[in-house]
């Protein structure tokens, strides 16, 4: 897919209040748009690009389910981000240095602003597949329900409609892990807070996995162990895998714009949101997701009208949004949303 980035040059409005003086948005497509080609939009979970061959590679790609020789497929870097798209690490015209804790907060109807901006200046008129998982979905059902007439199919995987209480404490105890770095509070530069950022890596992905996953992974391969430690060694690398490619004040910004999330602000609930969602709509939970549960999409299946959804197995929990792929492809067609 090719990288491009689009500058809006004038003040972006936030739904917190203030605005930010202009944006860059970092996206990736495969080839021009033309209107004799469906449209597949893909929105990005918290850390990942706006390149879907990279993070989602088993489905986007030539001959894939994401087709990038037969479609129009986009995916653009979300704001807050730091993989291009205006963020913390991006300089604040007022004092010529990067925003870092002076980014102000973001929402998820923010970022679904900083999208419809992309979409128009691209003229893409309609969408014929959006889909997303984890906070992607959270792009991906406030893109349907701002904009109900634009999407023609959607498809929301392991996420849900308002944030929950067990996402939020879990975000918000990575948070606290950031701020007990001293180089995080310090902001001398874009490289404060690894080694916070490494730890709430770590405990984010506990809520990500399961109980089987580590099971069948990071079981001690000596019987006789005394202590110990392979799972340990697993969380060090994972926490150090991130830090290597992401900054801590961007995934600050970025887990507080979860807490946002509720389609039903303002639009009279929730239940009353769901209801305008005009898009042929699949929901697709995995059974042993503790982060976003089966219940959680249910509740979407119920409220937006004609909605279907299916379940999916998975030994890693969560991650199965980015791991079960033949499954997802069956049940896209299935319910033929493509």
């Amino acid at each position: 897919m090719i990288k491009k980035t689009f500058r809006y040059d004038k003040p972006f409005a936030l739904e917190s209040g203030g605005a930010v003086d202009h944006i860059d948005i970092c996206y990736h497509v495969s080839g021009e748009f033309t209107p004799a080609k469906k449209v597949i939009w893909i929105c990005h979970a918290l850390t990942a690009n706006s390149n879907p061959e990279e993070w989602w590679d088993s489905l986007t790609g030539p001959g894939k389910l994401f087709d990038t020789d037969k479609y129009f497929v986009i995916c653009a870097n979300i704001l807050g981000s730091c993989y291009g798209t205006t963020g913390p690490a991006s300089i604040a015209p007022a004092t010529g240095k990067a925003y870092l804790l002076d980014f102000p907060a973001v929402t998820i109807r923010d970022q679904v602003a900083a999208h419809e901006l992309l979409r128009k200046q691209l003229n893409i008129s309609g969408i014929d597949l959006l889909i997303g998982g984890s906070g992607g979905g959270f792009q991906a059902i406030e893109w349907s329900i701002s904009s109900p007439d634009l999407i023609r199919n959607l498809c929301l995987i392991a996420t849900n409609a308002i944030v929950s209480p067990w996402r939020t404490a879990f975000s918000h105890t990575q948070r606290m892990a950031l701020y007990t770095d001293p180089s995080f509070l310090a902001q001398e530069n874009t490289d404060g807070g690894k080694k916070g950022l490494a730890c709430a890596r770590a405990i984010a992905l506990l809520s990500y996995r399961s109980y089987k996953g580590y099971r069948l992974t990071q079981q001690e391969e000596d019987v006789d162990f005394l202590f110990a430690g392979k799972a340990g060694r697993y969380q060090e690398y994972q926490g150090k895998k991130l830090t290597d490619r992401f900054d801590a004040y961007s995934y600050f910004t970025l887990t507080n714009s979860l807490e946002s999330h509720n389609v039903g602000r303002h639009r009279g609930g929730a239940e009353q949101a769901l209801g305008t969602v005009k898009a042929k709509t699949l929901c697709i939970a995995i059974k042993s997701d503790m982060l976003f549960p089966v219940s959680e999409l249910e509740f979407i299946r119920q409220h937006v009208p004609g909605a279907q959804l299916e379940l999916i197995d998975s030994n890693f929990g969560h991650d199965g949004f980015l791991l079960e792929s033949e499954q997802i492809t069956n049940a896209i067609v299935k319910h033929n949303i493509l």
